[in-house]
C-alpha cells in the first residue's frame, strides 16, 4: 500500500502523505513523492501541487527505525543523496508547490516543507529540526535550506538546541507564508492553490524556472558536504547511544565520541 494519495480537482493535484501514526519520511515515502511528481508532471493540465499531511501531523520527523537497520556509512550518504536529490527535484518543478503544514513538521518532515514553493501552518504547528537530541544530523539538505528562510542566528540556535518552534513564530521569522488557525488550514491552502491555478501555465512554469537562479552555487557544495557528514556521523557511538535513547523514550549520555 502506498504512503501516498493523489487527487486532482480541476488544475490542482493534491497529495496526502498517510503513513501513520507519524506520516515518518521513510525511503518508500520519498520513492512514492518521487513517482506522484512524474505522474503530475506528465499531465499537462496541472497548475499547482498542494502538499499535506493526513492525521495528526504533516510529517513528525524520518523513520528512525530504518535508518537503524543500515550498516555502512555510505548507505547513510545514499540515503541522505537520494533524499536531497528528490527535494532538489521538488524546488525546481516546473508547478508551485504548496505544504500546508498542521500538528508538526519535525527532521526530514520539515526538510521536504522547506523544498516546497510556499509553506502554510497552523499558529499552534511545531516545526524544527531536532536532529541533534538523537546524536545525529539533518540530513535532507536541512542545514543549507533553514538559513535562508530564518536567518543565519537563529538557524544554529534551531538546530544546536533541537527545539522546534511555532506555527505562529515561523511566520514571523519568515519560514511559513501564512499562519492560520487550526480548522481552516485546507481551506486556505486550496484558496491560495486555486488564486495561481487561475494563471496562465506558461507564465507560472516560467516562475519556476527563473526564481531558482537566486539561490546560491555554494548551496550544491554544501549539500553534498552535509551528506557525507550525516554518513560519518552515523558510525559515532553517541548516534547509537541517540536513536537508542529516542526509542527507548529516555535522555540519551552522550560521550562525545
Amino acid at each position: 500500500m502506498g504512503t501516498l494519495t493523489y487527487e486532482l480537482n480541476g488544475h490542482v493535484a493534491t497529495l496526502t502523505i498517510n503513513s501513520p501514526p507519524a506520516n515518518a519520511l521513510s525511503s518508500i515515502l520519498i520513492n512514492d513523492i518521487a513517482e506522484k511528481l512524474d505522474e503530475i508532471e506528465a499531465d499537462n493540465t496541472v497548475k499547482v501541487v498542494l502538499l499535506k499531511g493526513e492525521g495528526k501531523f504533516f510529517s513528525a520527523g524520518a523513520d528512525i527505525k530504518e535508518f537503524t537497520s543500515l550498516q555502512e556509512a555510505s548507505d547513510y550518504q545514499s540515503l541522505s543523496e537520494k533524499g536531497q536529490q528528490i527535494f532538489n527535484r521538488i524546488e525546481h518543478f516546473s508547478v508551485p508547490v504548496i505544504a500546508a503544514i498542521h500538528g508538526a513538521a519535525l527532521g526530514g518532515g520539515l526538510e521536504l516543507a522547506m523544498a516546497c514553493h510556499i509553506r502554510l501552518v497552523t499558529e499552534n504547528a511545531k516545526l524544527g529540526l531536532p536532529e541533534l537530541t538523537l546524536g545525529i544530523i539533518p540530513g535532507f539538505a536541512g542545514t543549507q535550506r533553514l538559513p535562508d528562510y530564518v536567518g543565519t542566528a537563529k538557524a544554529y540556535e534551531m538546530m544546536l538546541t533541537g527545539q522546534p518552534i511555532t506555527g505562529k513564530e515561523a511566520h514571523t521569522l519568515g519560514l511559513a507564508n501564512q499562519v492560520v488557525a487550526d480548522d481552516e488550514l485546507f481551506a486556505e491552502a486550496s484558496k491560495l492553490a486555486s488564486t495561481i491555478a487561475a494563471k496562465s501555465k506558461p507564465t507560472i512554469n516560467h516562475i519556476m524556472h527563473l526564481l531558482p537562479f537566486a539561490k546560491s552555487k555554494q548551496f550544491v557544495k554544501g549539500a553534498q558536504a552535509e551528506a557525507k557528514a550525516f554518513g560519518e556521523i552515523f558510525g559515532s557511538e553517541d548516534a547509537k547511544e541517540g536513536i537508542q535513547a529516542f526509542m527507548e523514550k529516555r535522555k540519551p549520555n552522550f560521550k562525545d565520541k
